[in-house]
């Protein structure tokens, strides 16, 4: 698994949209984006990416269509575990923690009987 948390913030946001996307032309990813970046610049870090094995693409017609090369999920879990690296010293209880004890962060009954349950399981394992 590739380490998507060793991209620069624009690259990650890429992957992220084309993840979103499922398949994208430069243009649609600098729609998909929250700020304004040129096309040009989105054009660079697509052909980087590319280079590094995190994107691909095929021609139709005259431009290029983007494609993410990892599954979204394989992308999240690597952006995961390094911010509860970074953050948390590799620590899952004090993320859980951390994000349960926030005020603002409103989890509905349904995800933490979820949640509950996952960690059963994990208990058990």
């Amino acid at each position: 698994m590739r380490q998507i948390a060793r991209l620069s913030h624009r690259q990650q946001q890429i992957v992220a949209a084309l993840d979103r996307l499922g398949e994208a032309t430069a243009a649609e990813i600098v729609d998909a984006l929250p700020d304004e970046v040129s096309n040009s610049a989105i054009r660079t870090h697509l052909r980087l990416l590319d280079r590094k094995g995190y994107v691909t693409h095929r021609e139709d017609g005259p431009r290029f269509v983007y494609l993410p090369t990892q599954p979204k999920n394989s992308a999240a879990i690597s952006a995961l575990r390094q911010v509860v690296q970074t953050f948390f010293g590799g620590s899952v209880e004090q993320t859980v923690t951390t994000l349960l004890s926030e005020s603002d962060i409103q989890i509905p009954k349904e995800e933490l009987d979820r949640l509950a349950a996952t960690i059963e399981q994990a208990t058990r394992r």
